[in-house]
């Protein structure tokens, strides 16, 4: 199995965080998005990171990845078993890629200041919203680990370097974090480029 991953991509540390949380072995390409691979440019049409080769079959959407590799590796399980709660994360997946990827995406490529503080600031806002969920349960709604999991903590670990504190008012966020933040597959998961996003200046 070999995963084409950019060393700072958030959606590539969700596959990564995926791929340790279940004792996955696999082959990393640390791909330069100026100078893509000629592996990755023939298998994929998209040329979009992450990419995930399992020897025949190439998946390059974040999500189709992460699901793939909760139902070929079915230990531990990430998503819920009956239908209703399967869609319910479904759809916190959804939203979470739609409110935060897509922000923090259009972060990175904001032409200016202006737009980027103001793209920021929306993020900081969605973000908040979730916080009184984290009192609730140990995980994001769940008393289990799971993929929505996966998928919050990368963003929140990026929000410093974003500028983005998370209130001290939010109690169960910032525990939830931390308490994440020091989950062996995620710590195994990180890249240097992640853990310089942390570093003190």
């Amino acid at each position: 199995m070999t995963l084409f991953s950019r060393a700072g991509d958030a959606n590539s540390h969700r596959a990564r965080f995926v791929l340790a949380e279940k004792g996955i072995t696999y082959d990393v390409v640390d791909v330069d998005p100026d100078d893509l691979p000629e592996d990755l440019i023939d298998l994929n049409p998209y040329q979009t990171i992450p990419t995930l080769v399992d020897r025949d079959l190439v998946l390059y959407d974040t999500r189709v990845i992460l699901e793939y590799l909760d139902e070929r590796f079915p230990h531990p399980p990430l998503m819920p078993v009956d239908p209703v709660s399967r869609a319910r994360f479904r759809l916190a997946l959804y939203r979470i890629e739609r409110d935060w990827y897509d922000l923090l995406t259009q972060i990175e490529l904001a032409p200016d200041r202006g737009s980027g503080n103001r793209l920021k600031r929306q993020l900081k806002e969605s973000v908040l919203t979730t916080a009184d969920a984290f009192n609730i349960k140990p995980f994001f709604l769940s008393d289990e680990f799971s993929l929505v999991d996966c998928s919050i903590v990368p963003i929140l670990w990026r929000l410093p370097k974003l500028g983005i504190e998370i209130p001290t008012s939010a109690k169960g966020m910032n525990k939830y974090a931390e308490r994440m933040f020091n989950r062996p597959s995620f710590k195994l998961a990180l890249t240097e480029t992640e853990r310089e996003m942390r570093k003190p200046c």
